[in-house]
């Protein structure tokens, strides 16, 4: 029922920019949070940023806090990732996932859709 989808991803320059998206495209649902997660080839899904859709507070991961910001919009139901300073370390499959009942952490706990993925992909 909810559909969420990912935009933005694709090749960059280390030092260079990106921002991603994230849309429901299913029936307008309210959520208590939206986050995003990356897995590369071989690694653990790791925890990049989240954002409470009401107050609008915010968390990052620690290898990607001051370089990256998230942010909602929540009249479009759309949640973005603004990446910055981008480094190869960066380059992974980029999940989107929302959070419906508000028991969601920092790891893959309590996150209830996830979307397709987005790939970013950083050039040394």
């Amino acid at each position: 029922q909810v559909q969420l989808v990912e935009s933005g991803g694709g090749l960059v320059q280390a030092g260079g920019s990106l921002r991603l998206s994230c849309a429901n495209s299913g029936p307008p649902v309210s959520s208590y949070a939206m986050g995003w997660f990356r897995q590369a080839p071989g690694k653990e899904r790791e925890f990049v940023a989240a954002v409470a859709l009401s107050a609008g507070n915010t968390h990052y991961g620690d290898s990607v806090k001051g370089r990256f910001t998230v942010s909602r919009d929540n009249a479009k139901n759309t949640v973005y990732l603004q990446m910055n300073s981008l480094k190869p370390k960066d380059t992974a499959v980029y999940y989107c996932t929302t959070d419906l009942d508000g028991d969601s952490n920092l790891e893959w706990i309590g996150w209830d859709y996830w979307g397709q993925g987005t790939q970013v992909t950083v050039s040394s």
